[in-house]
């Protein structure tokens, strides 16, 4: 063997021994690294992060629970509405000491029974009036039978009983205070006004909205 060969093995040797060296070092640290285990931390969520009424804010945040689908809502998820108002009235005239419905006023009471069907919150008072021709105490009843004729009429149409109300005043809200005849024909009738209200959510795209396929 040469002076040159010797070398190269001796240096070789040494190479192989220190990397024993080291690779044992290191099994025998990892040997020695004992970690106790560590469970999963769990996140402790105190606030409600859900949208149970799908309309983009969550339910921590939520002041109007319940919004109408596809509404348009603002920060406190509260839906913006339209409102909206109508009203229709009611005059009816009688003939002297009759409580009969003229034919000519069948399409009001149709009119009024249409309208309460579209404002289903609505309800109606029927007054009920009479001229101050005969006993006060005779023109009471009188009136009080014109009005209840006229809510028969309109219950008629499937108004529930529980919107109507009657009333009669006879002759002590006279419409005008004359003794002719017309101002007599003017105070033989019955009257009612209701106001019909509606509210109307507007709509907005939201996370939620989807397509129909």
């Amino acid at each position: 063997m040469d002076t040159t060969s010797g070398v190269l093995i001796m240096k070789t040797a040494t190479i192989s021994t220190l990397t024993l060296l080291v690779a044992g070092f290191a099994m025998s640290g990892c040997a020695n690294d004992d970690y106790p285990y560590i469970d999963t931390p769990q996140a402790n969520q105190i606030s409600d992060l859900l949208d149970d009424d799908r309309d983009g804010v969550v339910n921590a945040r939520d002041i109007c629970p319940g919004t109408p689908k596809g509404s348009s809502v603002d920060n406190d998820g509260c839906g913006e509405t339209i409102r909206s108002e109508d009203t229709r009235q009611l005059r009816i005239l009688f003939a002297h000491n009759s409580y009969e419905i003229n034919p000519v006023f069948g399409s009001q009471i149709q009119t009024m029974a249409d309208f309460l069907k579209v404002y289903k919150s609505a309800s109606i008072e029927i007054q009920g009036y009479a001229s101050k021709v005969g006993a006060p105490e005779y023109n009471l009843e009188l009136s009080k039978k014109r009005a209840h004729t006229v809510e028969d009429k309109l219950l008629s149409y499937e108004i529930d009983p529980k919107r109507v109300r009657v009333v009669g005043y006879g002759e002590t809200r006279l419409e005008t205070d004359g003794d002719d005849p017309a101002s007599h024909a003017a105070n033989r009738k019955v009257t009612a006004t209701v106001v019909g209200l509606k509210e109307e959510v507007v709509e907005e795209w939201n996370i939620f909205t989807t397509l129909e396929k």
